[in-house]
């Protein structure tokens, strides 16, 4: 289900962006966020670092701390399928940054050109909130997500996606969590001393 919705949602996006422009829409949403106070400047660059291609490796280390084997494998295989996916994306459809494609557009400390569609930094984000749902008690999957969210806004805040972008990366990134659990069963990893209860695997949960 969160992988026909993931796609489905960034091939909607996809095909909005397809053409390379930003419409009034999403146009009016990216200065609602990119408009907002510069005092919010320091905490936007703290969550955009969220998105960086080493946080994976930083939350698997965390997983094998606790012993969450296919946790901490999935989490690792963000990292590739993140570099092959956003590679594929970028080929398909060509779109360039708010500095390129909207004039007015505040940048603040980002290129202003450069391959937009869709947001590295939103796919890893949102990969590891999905994967994290799929073993953490409910409310720290929602804290997951939540940072995730502030990740996202931080990049159009600070003028290096349009809002499609960033929607476009978060689909894609809980499409990954959705493969890497279909293949590896991360939702196994659930129980024990992180939720107090044991999940059913997957032979279980098919009988």
């Amino acid at each position: 289900m969160v992988l026909v919705a993931g796609l489905a949602v960034f091939a909607g996006c996809a095909v909005v962006a397809a053409d390379g422009r930003v419409g009034p829409l999403e146009r009016a949403l990216f200065h609602a966020v990119n408009g907002l106070p510069d005092w919010l400047y320091r905490p936007m660059v703290l969550f955009q670092y969220l998105g960086v291609l080493a946080m994976p490796l930083v939350v698997a280390l965390g997983a094998l701390a606790l012993r969450r084997w296919r946790l901490a494998a999935a989490l690792v295989l963000v990292v590739p399928f993140k570099l092959a996916t956003e590679r594929l994306v970028k080929w398909l459809v060509q779109r360039e940054r708010p500095g390129t494609t909207v004039a007015d557009a505040v940048l603040r400390g980002v290129h202003p050109a450069g391959l937009s569609f869709v947001s590295g930094h939103a796919i890893i984000t949102f990969a590891i909130a999905g994967l994290l749902a799929l073993v953490l008690p409910r409310r720290w999957a929602v804290v997951a997500f939540v940072l995730a969210t502030l990740n996202a806004v931080a990049r159009v805040y600070l003028g290096a996606h349009n809002p499609l972008d960033v929607l476009g990366g978060a689909a894609v990134g809980l499409a990954i969590a959705a493969v890497l659990d279909l293949v590896l069963d991360v939702a196994r990893d659930r129980g024990g001393s992180l939720t107090g209860r044991t999940t059913p695997t997957r032979e279980d949960r098919t009988t």
